[in-house]
């Protein structure tokens, strides 16, 4: 499949794939409910009534209610049927997004940097008729403001020039498709389900431990996952592990609230390593889904804090082996570089299986998400595009990347069509 059909499909939705959903969906159905549907339907009620007609017509004795009496009940049923469609095709919304609007996510998460990037790269084609060695090296530059970092634009550089070449491509048009395709291919680097959580079979606990430094938006990235997890129908337990700072419990307490978590937490000051194991001992006897914790974002220098993570980690790992079964890391996406930097330290000292990157709708320079990914080799799992309850997503390569070109590709995907 190529790059711009598998990209279509995935922005728009599949209307093929959505056909043959509904076809399982109607297979599967009960047959006396599918029954009940199909009486009312204009079509099976004029078939019904012709029919009753000519059983009259060979039965005279028997006397038709006027129409008159039966349409105000018949007009009642069916607006009542009309209703409760309406309804819950929007519960049907609310419980999944549908793929536009999902994009749309990405769209308009990604705005300031787009404007920021990719003005710059539309003006860069402009300019250029002709793909050549300087094209090349402003381009290069670009991507480097954006924060996508030096080893990345340098291995994206070498993939557009034997493309270039390979197909023959002597001007601009259309270049920004290539550059799209090559981004999702250095991310991606031929690995699939990067975005999957590590969730346990039913029956049993998952642990997933969130690490980062204060002011990343930890804590109300924690309410967001659980919230997310709560609509699956998860039961979700939050621990309450950073004790060390002012306020950290408190916070984490009002989105359990806002979210119907509990929260399992202790006093300010207490040891965090007794949370967790507090934690764990409440979520197993609840026969919680998913067990979230929170850890402290800073002590008195990095050492401390790094051992402190080590020693939560060791008490996770002696209650439930093999836990916890994912370490998330949040940073902040505003910080560009210094996100790089963070994320090199934590995976020093912890076994760092993600990233979920915060406020990337606050940013002009998004492009860090590819610096993560290459230089450090951990997927970013979700990230964060707004402030609203269901702007935490999971990540995708070619969503993000359609968020970077959005303008260019909706030209190039609307010449596709014509």
């Amino acid at each position: 499949m190529s790059f711009f059909k598998r990209l279509k499909d995935k922005l728009m939705g599949n209307p093929a794939e959505e056909e043959k959903l509904q076809s399982v969906d109607n297979d599967a159905q009960d047959p006396n409910q599918q029954e009940l549907e199909e009486s009312n339907e204009p079509a099976a009620i004029e078939t019904a009534d012709v029919e009753l007609h000519e059983q009259v017509e060979k039965f005279p004795e028997i006397e038709i209610v006027k129409e008159a009496e039966l349409s105000p009940v018949v007009e009642e049923d069916q607006q009542e049927v009309q209703e409760l469609a309406v309804v819950e095709n929007n519960l049907a919304e609310e419980k999944k997004p549908s793929a536009w609007s999902i994009t749309q996510k990405f769209k308009v998460g990604l705005e300031k940097t787009r404007n920021s990037f990719t003005s710059k790269v539309n003006d860069l084609v402009a300019r250029y008729r002709k793909v050549d060695e300087d094209f090349f090296e402003e381009l290069e530059d670009l991507l480097l403001q954006a924060d996508v970092g030096f080893e990345t634009v340098m291995e994206l550089m070498d993939k557009l020039r034997f493309e270039v070449q390979r197909k023959n491509i002597k001007d601009t048009n259309g270049i920004q498709t290539v550059i799209s395709e090559k981004l999702v291919e250095i991310y991606e680097q031929g690995e699939e389900d990067l975005i999957e959580l590590n969730m346990q079979p039913d029956g049993e606990l998952t642990v997933i431990l969130f690490v980062g430094v204060n002011g990343v938006g930890k804590t109300t990235t924690i309410g967001k996952l659980a919230h997310r997890l709560k609509s699956q129908g998860k039961t979700v337990v939050l621990a309450a592990g950073d004790t060390f700072r002012a306020g950290a419990i408190d916070q984490l307490q009002v989105w359990g609230d806002r979210v119907g978590c509990e929260v399992i937490k202790q006093s300010e000051g207490s040891d965090p390593a007794a949370v967790m194991y507090d934690a764990i001992r409440a979520a197993k006897n609840r026969k919680a889904d998913v067990l979230i914790c929170d850890t402290a974002g800073r002590l008195q220098n990095k050492v401390n804090l790094m051992n402190e993570l080590e020693k939560v980690h060791r008490v996770i790992s002696r209650e439930i082996p093999n836990a916890p079964h994912e370490v998330l890391l949040a940073l902040d996406a505003t910080t560009g570089q210094n996100a790089l930097v963070q994320a090199q330290t934590f995976k020093e000292a912890t076994n760092v299986t993600g990233i979920v990157l915060t406020k990337l709708d606050g940013t002009a320079k998004g492009g860090i998400v590819l610096a993560i990914r290459n230089k450090l080799h951990i997927p970013v799992k979700f990230i964060g595009l707004g402030e609203k309850m269901d702007d935490l997503q999971p990540f995708d390569a070619e969503r993000y990347v359609y968020g970077l070109f959005a303008d260019g590709l909706d030209k190039e995907l609307q010449n596709s069509e014509d």
